[in-house]
């Protein structure tokens, strides 16, 4: 599997991880109902599924790396549907999460 392939899989799980989580925070806390929550819980599966498609047969190690975009994409997914503005802590903390995700997946290693 090529990296770009990879990256592309962790951010469509990403959508479907932080929407679905998002989805379900807009049914409870914002009194948007059951479709809302419902919906979300379908997202929250659906990024379980995308995350089998990534090539490493190690769940810890797709599920770590996979930490890294999810904090990067939270802080992003916050900036675009609830107007967040992140400070620059934000911002390098979530580089460094990237920067561990990329070590975690991406690392050469000796099979």
């Amino acid at each position: 599997m090529t990296v770009a392939r990879s990256v592309a899989l962790f951010v469509v799980a990403a959508l479907f991880e932080i929407g679905g989580a998002w989805l379900v925070w807009q049914g409870i806390r914002e009194h948007k109902g059951w479709v809302w929550i419902g919906a979300g819980v379908i997202a929250l599966g659906l990024y379980g599924v995308v995350a089998t498609f990534q090539s490493d047969d190690n769940f810890g190690r797709i599920l770590a790396a996979y930490g890294g975009i999810f904090v990067a994409g939270s802080i992003a997914w916050g900036m675009v549907a609830d107007g967040y503005r992140p400070d620059r802590w934000d911002m390098i903390g979530a580089l460094v999460c990237l920067a561990g995700m990329a070590v975690i997946m991406y690392a050469p290693r000796s099979h």
